[in-house]
């Protein structure tokens, strides 16, 4: 499975991706201790990331949790990660969790990754309802909900607690599958 758009790719993880994701982390990692800590100490070193990679290849062949990346086309340079995580089916409900690379920020790249994405989570995947939890000064990320027709519902208390952080309020945003 190949998700193509503009000059980015969006692919399932695989197991071989250890390397490039722990370059990702270690570049990216004032980006990700708050809102990632679990992924960034995953992938703090590449054995460790290979050791994440295997494992979340394994989650997706189960349906546990389903973790892709975006890669450049001309270079394959790794922009970005997105999970489709917390999934209930009974529900058929999921959530969202991103980030980018510094170096791709603001291009927009998220927002078609997200757009594409929820046509996968929708179509192939068979959810209803997908989420994305986000916190208020998070403006970016609020655009990537709010530019894919994610509808505000409410303010979760104490929802999140960072690392050394008093547990934050989070925003939740849902988006649902408008079957015709």
């Amino acid at each position: 499975m190949q998700l193509n758009f503009g000059s980015y790719h969006i692919i399932p993880i695989h197991p071989k991706d250890g390397w490039t994701i722990c370059n990702y982390c270690v570049a990216n990692e004032d980006r990700l201790k708050r809102y990632f800590p679990k992924t960034l100490e995953q992938n703090l070193t590449p054995d460790l990331s290979n050791i994440f990679a295997a494992k979340k290849a394994k989650q997706f062949e189960a349906k546990k949790e389903f973790l892709f990346t975006i890669k450049e086309n001309e270079t394959n340079i790794l922009v970005g990660l997105v999970y489709i995580k917390e999934i209930d089916w009974n529900k058929k409900q999921g959530e969202f969790a991103y980030s980018i690379d510094y170096n791709f920020e603001g291009k927009g790249i998220m927002t078609e990754a997200i757009n594409k994405l929820s046509e996968y989570a929708f179509e192939t995947l068979g959810l209803e309802t997908l989420q994305i939890i986000v916190h208020k000064t998070n403006i970016a990320s609020l655009k990537v909900a709010e530019n894919n027709n994610f509808t505000w519902i409410k303010t979760l208390n104490n929802e999140f607690t960072p690392p050394g952080e008093n547990p934050l309020h989070m925003e939740l945003y849902e988006l649902y599958n408008e079957i015709e």
